[in-house]
């Protein structure tokens, strides 16, 4: 038997509670039936009482609200659902079997709850926008979630896009045909593949076309049907070109696109397409924009630490 718990949790502000709370404390009453959990809010505190593990996943989805709040503005009573699904599959271990992709003998499941919210919006949304720091799984999970439609037979092909902005998108200085030009800036889509499928495999899908990686500057005029479409690195694209990309979906397709805002290697002056279509495009339905950070990283511990370290620019005081 489980024993009952108590937790208070303490937000930032006044403004911080009314909007986590929502419109007459809906999105309290949401958390309160799902787990079946008594909240009492008083001003900026929320007190949390019921069994011990239910209590824990009532942490856990307040501080993923707070999360989505700090990084939206803002949060619906829909996000609120997203959560605790997320949270209440993952205590229960009822959601391996939504949330888990085989691949032959390889089993690729979320990490995190943020990676478990990606992976739910790849599945339930047309367009996706993961927005993380390296290391989050966004380019691996969206490459998992392609291959595994792809086997399923949802879709008939997969195309995984990058923009080479290193080479300017320019590519006709560089030696070799096509696939040697862009190697070097797709190569982490082909790590991602390798991993999933045996390399023979690889190869045959990209001879015969249900698999295509190329730049982003080979994709003006196409239209994709029955595929999902990957755009890595999508802070490396213009506006322009984002708007271009965006376009090419055709009738039974996803798009997906991930990128670290952080991490721009544009112009100075120039506006990155991931940031202008997070705003433009945030309050569309079947449109989900996804916001990973540093607890999300599943890479080596230390990579935690790294991001935090250069996230913070606070000034250190000085030693005396």
């Amino acid at each position: 038997m489980s024993s009952e718990a108590t937790l208070t949790l303490t937000l930032d502000n006044r403004d911080e509670a009314v909007l986590l709370f929502g419109n007459r404390d809906q999105n309290l009453r949401l958390i309160r039936d799902a787990l079946e959990v008594r909240l009492i809010a008083r001003g900026n505190t929320i007190q949390v009482e019921g069994a011990d593990y239910r209590v824990a996943e009532a942490d856990r989805v307040f501080q993923q609200l707070r999360q989505m709040l700090r990084q939206q503005g803002k949060i619906t009573p829909e996000d609120v659902r997203t959560v605790l699904e997320v949270v209440h599959q993952g205590s229960d271990d009822l959601g391996q079997k939504p949330l888990t992709f085989v691949e032959g003998s390889r089993h690729v499941r979320p990490r995190t709850d943020g990676q478990a919210r990606y992976v739910r919006a790849m599945r339930d949304s047309d367009l996706t926008l993961c927005i993380g720091p390296g290391g989050t799984g966004k380019t691996y999970l969206g490459v998992a979630m392609a291959v595994s439609l792809l086997r399923q037979g949802q879709v008939k092909r997969i195309v995984l896009v990058r923009p080479a902005v290193e080479a300017g998108e320019r590519l006709g200085f560089l030696p070799g045909d096509l696939v040697a030009k862009v190697n070097p800036y797709l190569r982490p889509l082909f790590d991602a593949l390798n991993d999933m499928m045996e390399p023979d495999q690889v190869k045959r899908y990209m001879d015969n076309d249900i698999i295509e990686i190329v730049p982003l500057a080979y994709m003006r005029g196409r239209t994709l049907n029955q595929a999902v479409i990957i755009l890595d690195e999508g802070q490396n694209t213009t506006i322009a070109q984002m708007k271009m990309f965006l376009t090419r979906m055709g009738t039974g397709s996803k798009i997906i696109v991930t990128g670290d805002i952080t991490q721009v290697d544009l112009p100075k002056q120039t506006r990155s397409g991931l940031t202008d279509a997070v705003q433009r495009l945030r309050d569309i339905d079947r449109i989900a924009i996804i916001y990973l950070d540093e607890s999300d990283i599943v890479r080596h511990p230390l990579v935690q630490q790294v991001v935090r370290a250069y996230e913070d620019e606070r000034p250190r005081k000085k030693k005396e």
